[in-house]
This record gives structure tokens, C-alpha cells and sequence, in this order.
């Protein structure tokens, strides 16, 4: 109502106040997520930012607390954040909560400027794969492992069969490379802020302060703060929200009421290892 308002009155009355719509991307990255436990990915995310960038004003603030997940994921929320930003021709700031790491990082990146918490965690430049093997357990329950395959290396890294050496030298490559894009996408957007540290791309993660020193963020401060100094005493910040609510968005009093019970079991035991994977990428920052 006021923005139609303003639209109305004659320019020289208008309000002057300037608004910075806010978009929060917080949690692991990952597609898909389950129905229990939803994630941040492109799909999760681009109604927000596409409705960010179309609101009026000079700038879009992001709030990021995230300790990574899937790099193919934060690579593409971090491109429809530049690519939206170029076309809008608007400012991005991110601001960090508790971990802006690896992915959370990637994503991070796409600012114009990256403002953290002297307690939050930044970096961990790197790339990291974990799974499991239940090799003896199988055998302890005594269950037989059946694989057939047309490709020899199609069972590779089966996480119910032996490790190859070879399948381990074979996943270290691919990681180095995914590691090299990483390094790359860093240093286009940091450049010169960047400070020469041997450990700046080990995968080492450092708090806001530290981070600041090595040329990780541009700041340490907090949102309104930092935006009120930038654009004047009278910015207001607008929470930019997902159409719909949770539940509705994921299902949960939707369709997935309708699932049969082994659907719903299976569902579940997705829900279980989608919790420990996130609970590991959590625990690493001590959160």
C-alpha cells in the first residue's frame, strides 16, 4: 500500500526512505533434501532470490549460515545471484551468521561485499567426500552382496564392497579438480583483497576476524548496522519469504499423507542419513 502510495504522490513527496529486501540461506547444500528434512539448493532458493532482485532499491542483503554441502548446487545459487545482480544492476551484500564454509563459502562469494561476525567461521576452501563401508557388516548379519554391472567401473566406490586403490586414486583426481574451480571462482571474485597465505585454499576455516585479515571478508559487523551506515538512518530491511509455508512447500499435509507406510518407512531411513550427513558438516565447525 505505501509503495502504491508513494507512486501517487508527486515525486518531490514522496518518501525518500530506502528499502533493502533480505533473503536468508541457511542450512546444508544439497539437492533435493527430503520431505523431513528440506535443503538449500537452486530449486529451494531461486524463488526468493528472483523476488529479491525484483524489488526496488539499490541493494539486495543476503544472511548466509551454512556449513557447505553439494558444489554443484552452491555454484549454481552463487550464479543466479551474479547473473541476477548484473541484470538489476544491484549491490550485493551477504552477511555471515555462524559459518559461511566451503559451499556456504562458494555462495558467500557472490557479494559485493561479505560482512561476518568477529565469532563466525569462514573459509574452509577445499572439497571433501565421506561415506561409509559395510563390508563386515554384511557379513556379520550374514547377508550376501549381489552386483552386476556392463561398464567395469560401475560399481566403483560400493559402499558394501572392499576399497580399490585404484577407485580412491580415480575419486582424488575428480576432487582435485572440483578443488582447482573452487580456487578459481575465489580468486576471480577476491582478487587483490586476498591475502598470500599458504593455507588460504587447505581447507582450513578461521573465525571473522581472521578472515578479515586474509582478505576473506570485507567487514565485521551486523546487518542493520552496516546497512543503516551505508544507505542512511532511515533504511529499512525487508524480509523476502518463500510464497508458501513449510509444510505446504514440502508436502508434509500434501501428497505425503497419502503415502503407503513402506513409502512413508523409506522416507524416513532417507530423513535418518540425511540428519547424520548433516550433523557431520555441522560438527566439523563445532556447531
Amino acid at each position: 500500500m505505501r509503495r502504491l502510495f508513494n507512486r501517487i504522490l508527486p515525486k518531490s513527496w514522496r518518501s525518500a526512505d530506502i528499502v533493502v529486501p533480505v533473503i536468508r540461506l541457511h542450512g546444508t547444500i544439497m539437492a533435493g533434501g527430503s520431505q523431513f528434512r528440506p535443503s538449500l539448493s537452486l530449486a529451494a532458493t531461486a524463488g526468493l532470490i528472483e523476488k529479491a532482485f525484483s524489488f526496488p532499491g539499490p541493494a539486495v542483503a543476503i544472511s548466509i549460515n551454512s556449513p557447505g554441502g553439494s558444489p554443484v548446487q552452491s555454484r549454481l545459487i552463487y550464479k543466479r545471484i551474479r547473473d541476477l545482480a548484473a541484470e538489476k544492476n544491484k549491490k550485493v551484500f551477504v552477511f555471515v551468521e555462524d559459518v559461511a564454509a566451503s559451499g556456504g563459502y562458494m555462495i558467500a562469494v557472490a557479494a559485493d561485499e561479505i560482512i561476518a561476525d568477529p565469532s563466525s567461521i569462514v573459509g574452509s576452501i577445499g572439497v571433501i567426500s565421506g561415506t561409509f563401508g559395510f563390508t563386515d557388516l554384511i557379513k556379520k548379519i550374514g547377508v550376501e552382496r549381489r552386483v552386476h554391472t556392463a561398464g567395469k567401473n560401475k560399481s566403483s566406490m560400493d559402499p558394501f564392497q572392499p576399497e580399490k586403490k585404484e577407485d580412491v586414486e580415480r575419486l582424488k583426481t575428480l576432487m582435485l579438480e572440483l578443488h582447482e574451480s573452487f580456487i578459481d571462482l575465489v580468486k576471480e571474485r577476491r582478487g587483490t583483497k586476498l591475502k598470500d597465505d599458504p593455507d588460504l585454499f587447505t581447507g582450513l576455516f578461521w573465525s571473522g576476524k581472521r578472515g578479515l585479515e586474509l582478505g576473506l571478508v570485507d567487514g565485521l559487523g551486523d546487518m542493520r548496522s552496516t546497512l543503516k551506515e551505508r544507505y542512511g538512518s532511515k533504511t529499512q530491511l525487508k524480509l523476502i519469504t518463500q510464497p508458501r509455508g513449510l509444510f505446504g512447500r514440502f508436502g508434509l499435509f500434501g501428497s505425503s499423507s497419502r503415502l503407503s507406510a513402506p513409502a512413508l518407512a523409506a522416507a524416513g531411513v532417507d530423513a535418518l542419513f540425511d540428519a547424520a550427513e548433516e550433523r557431520a558438516l555441522w560438527s566439523r565447525f563445532g556447531l
